[in-house]
């Protein structure tokens, strides 16, 4: 009888199935009024009705709430995952990870470069015990993250990119890889983490993020998206930033202390005559283009721009403009005087480009770390600047997001190309705590020029947060 009951009410009830990155909704009642179901949308080719496999919580909370019978066969049947060892969380992490929890297990944690992001979502698996997948930006975080946990794991860690696809119950893949193959991977897991989440809510890999059943998620930055539109993308796809520390929150018990020394510099008189015959050509174009686009972002200017001779001219002078201030002849001597006053240091340059960077290791005799350069060389270069047999290192990106650098103690940035995030990672990478550490950075910066205020900018990103919100 009972047996009968419970197929009567299946064979009346809404079956819900995973499906290539969707959710398919089979058996719906005739009649059965799905307006307003999250994410539903009816699929004409197959003639089902289909939600992205991200809306699976939702969805399932929205047919409960108006007592529609549900089979759901869409999560893949896997229990806790076990052989956890405690992460050691530090107090801020910790109250990190509450919030997150708080949060209903999805959100945004913000904390600087440095400070052990990693930690927190170490602490996110051991206490869910989900099955996870980790997404990193790059191969080498690839590995990065695959030695993290197996510090704190006592199974095999699986791998999804890099030429392996081997998948478990915790799985570290790559964007690409994800990407690639999150069809087959999204009914796998149920807590997903980003590492490195700004890159998401602004680009064609979004879809990876909707295609997975994962409820819990979170995502790790130290730089958040402050455009609203970007900001409220990612709060669909992972959720709202639950916890924000910057650098200044943090430096002098859990990061190393620094200064800041701006260095303001002049052009040469062949210089300053390029700048100004170059400003003038893309300072009165864009500026026009601004007018037009009001609302705009600088890609959508640089697509306007593209549309006419005008423009394109406009954006060949501001790119040589760029070019130009990324190492004039005063930044080639300050660098000069300055690895020469720490000759005993280990010294981090920052370009904004891989064009200065080798300008610049052919000139000081500095090993260059470029995207050029292959895991094998960088993982042997990183490793004689851990040991001190090489003292300098200069790099335009590579050094800026993710890479577990050795410690350092001074860092001149020659050059910057995107702002106040790129700044807030690569301070972050002198910030490794030593006793009695104290560690230097140098901003060099060209008088009269867009670099001032491209300076200032930047710098907003080490202010304690705790401090503005007061």
């Amino acid at each position: 009888m009972f047996g009968r009951a419970q197929h009567l009410l299946a064979s009346r009830a809404v079956h819900l199935r995973y499906d290539h990155g969707t959710i398919v909704l089979a058996h719906v009642p005739a009649g059965l009024d799905l307006t307003g179901a999250p994410g539903v949308l009816w699929d004409a080719r197959v003639g089902v009705h289909r939600a992205p496999a991200s809306m699976h919580a939702a969805l399932v909370r929205w047919l409960r709430d108006r007592a529609i019978p549900l089979v759901d066969r869409a999560p893949g049947d896997h229990g806790p995952t076990t052989g956890w060892f405690d992460p050691g969380l530090r107090d801020y992490q910790a109250a990190a990870l509450c919030a997150w929890e708080l949060a209903g297990r999805r959100g945004v944690i913000v904390l600087p470069t440095g400070s052990g992001k990693t930690h927190v979502a170490l602490g996110a698996m051991a206490t869910t015990r989900l099955p996870v997948l980790c997404l990193v930006p790059t191969r080498v975080l690839l590995e990065q993250w695959q030695r993290e946990i197996a510090a704190v794991y006592s199974h095999p860690v699986g791998c999804h990119g890099d030429g392996r696809h081997d998948v478990r119950p915790v799985t570290v893949a790559t964007y690409e890889s994800a990407y690639r193959h999150m069809d087959d991977l999204g009914a796998h897991f149920g807590l997903l983490i980003v590492d490195e989440v700004h890159h998401f809510g602004c680009g064609f890999r979004d879809e990876a993020l909707e295609m997975t059943l994962a409820n819990a998620r979170l995502g790790l930055t130290a730089t958040p998206p402050r455009d609203a539109a970007h900001a409220s993308r990612l709060a669909e796809l992972i959720g709202p930033t639950v916890y924000e520390l910057a650098i200044g929150d943090l430096t002098g018990r859990f990061l190393a202390s620094f200064d800041t020394v701006v260095l303001h510099l002049d052009l040469t008189e062949a210089e300053r005559i390029r700048y100004a015959a170059l400003s003038q050509v893309f300072t009165s174009t864009l500026a026009e283009l601004f007018r037009v686009v009001p609302q705009g972002t600088w890609p959508d200017v640089v697509r306007a721009a593209s549309r006419t001779a005008e423009g394109r001219h406009a954006l060949a002078a501001w790119r040589e403009g760029r070019r130009l201030l990324a190492l004039t002849d005063a930044k080639r001597r300050a660098l000069q005087a300055l690895l020469a006053r720490h000759r005993d240091a280990r010294v981090l340059v920052f370009t904004a480009d891989n064009a200065s960077a080798y300008a610049i290791a052919r000139e000081h005799l500095i090993m260059p770390l470029t995207c050029d350069i292959g895991r094998p060389e960088r993982d042997a270069v990183l490793d004689a600047f851990r040991q001190g047999r090489l003292r300098a290192l200069v790099s335009s990106r590579v050094l800026n997001e993710g890479l577990d650098v050795p410690d350092a103690d001074v860092g001149v940035v020659v050059g910057g190309a995107l702002g106040e995030r790129e700044h807030v990672q690569r301070v972050g990478r002198l910030l490794r705590p030593s006793p009695g550490k104290r560690a230097l950075v140098y901003e060099l910066v060209t008088r009269h020029t867009i670099e001032v205020s491209q300076a200032w900018r930047r710098r907003q990103g080490l202010v304690s947060r705790r401090s503005a919100q007061l």
